[in-house]
């Protein structure tokens, strides 16, 4: 092997090693989610879901329930808080009302703010 194949060999595994632990770092940090947001996740898939679209890209599948994810160009989402408290009532019958605790208030707002 001559001296610049065997600098190109050295560069190439510079880079392959560079670009993984970029990729380890970046993946795992968005691999972590709170447990706060978690949470809150599993209220929305269990209460939520099947009307709203809680992801980032689906639609909703009821036309007339926002995505959470636009709820934010609505209402500021820490205003919500209050009615989350209050029970949110909405002016169809295929939602229920829900009363959450302050735990939950924060763990759902954490959620959606993380849409």
């Amino acid at each position: 092997m001559n001296a610049l194949q065997t600098f190109l060999s050295k560069q190439s595994r510079r880079v392959v090693w560079a670009a993984l632990f970029l990729c380890a770092g970046v993946g795992g940090a968005s691999a972590q989610i709170l447990p706060s947001v978690q949470r809150g996740t599993v209220f929305a898939q269990a209460n939520c879901e099947r009307c709203h679209s809680i992801d980032k890209v689906s639609p909703s599948s009821l036309a007339l329930a926002p995505p959470f994810r636009t709820l934010h160009l609505k209402y500021p989402v820490d205003d919500l808080a209050e009615s989350l408290a209050e029970g949110i009532m909405t002016g169809h019958s295929d939602m229920p009302e829900f009363r959450l605790d302050p735990g939950q208030i924060d763990d759902f707002l954490n959620f959606l703010k993380s849409l």
